[in-house]
């Protein structure tokens, strides 16, 4: 199983817009860094869903319940479908992830901007010791 990170604005499509659909098609993502990874999901990973736009927290986590594939609407895109698995109790703030130090070398630190993105086993499990309960 493999760990991935998906931003996205809260006003646009929240954690709260995916409990309510229990499921839906992640698209919109362009930048081929982001891309790629959509492409690498596979079912049964997990995705922590991140609130950015000024939010800038880990809110919840899905699961992937289709391969990542071609956007058919956008060549230079990808899709993937996810499914609602849980909220986090609080959220994970940037600057709590900052300010651990232990993922300076992760993209979510190094490159703001990145949308989609692998995440560090390191952080499933720093994640995992605090939130034993939650679903990842």
């Amino acid at each position: 199983m493999n760990y991935f990170l998906a931003k996205t604005e809260p006003n646009t499509y929240s954690i709260d817009d995916l409990e309510r659909d229990r499921r839906t098609t992640w698209d919109g993502v362009t930048n081929p860094q982001a891309v790629r990874a959509i492409r690498e999901m596979k079912p049964g990973d997990i995705v922590f869903i991140y609130h950015s736009g000024g939010v800038s927290s880990v809110v919840g986590t899905a699961v992937v319940k289709s391969p990542g594939r071609d956007d058919p609407k956008n060549p230079k895109s990808a899709i993937v479908d996810l499914e609602f698995a849980g909220r986090l109790d609080s959220p994970v703030t940037l600057a709590e992830i900052k300010q651990s130090g232990k993922f300076d070398d992760w993209a979510l630190v190094r490159q703001g901007r990145l949308s989609t993105m692998a995440v560090p086993e390191k952080f499933v499990a720093w994640m995992r010791a605090r939130y034993p309960k939650a679903k990842m």
